[in-house]
């Protein structure tokens, strides 16, 4: 089984803090907020060297295909997202929201399927 990872790029307001963020995001992680059925783990990055210098990111990793469909929809009919996960819907809306420039559902982001 190949594993899902899914790349999501924050693009943070001009005048917010990049350690509020930071403190934001670990105390979600440490809350539990970020835990969902299916998932296997996440990073959170901020970019040292290149286009995304001091710009943060983040990976979601998921064990299969599978165990992410059945969080975010197939790939080509994907949930609407007043059906996300509650805690996703909270994360979104109170965690990242505040910080970012666009709506958190706007992030560019890409899932990759392992090979």
């Amino acid at each position: 089984m190949s594993r899902i990872i899914s790349l999501h790029e924050y693009e943070l307001k001009r005048e917010g803090r990049r350690e509020a963020f930071e403190e934001a995001i670990l105390k979600a992680r440490h809350d539990g907020l970020l835990k969902l059925s299916g998932f296997e783990e996440t990073l959170f990055l901020k970019g040292i060297r290149g286009k995304r210098r001091e710009k943060f990111a983040s990976l979601w990793i998921y064990p299969s295909r599978e165990s992410w469909e059945r969080i975010w929809g197939p790939a080509e009919n994907p949930r609407k997202k007043d059906d996300y996960p509650e805690n996703w819907k909270i994360w979104e809306n109170e965690v990242l929201a505040p910080f970012l420039s666009q709506a958190p559902h706007k992030i560019a982001y890409t899932a990759y399927e392992e090979f």
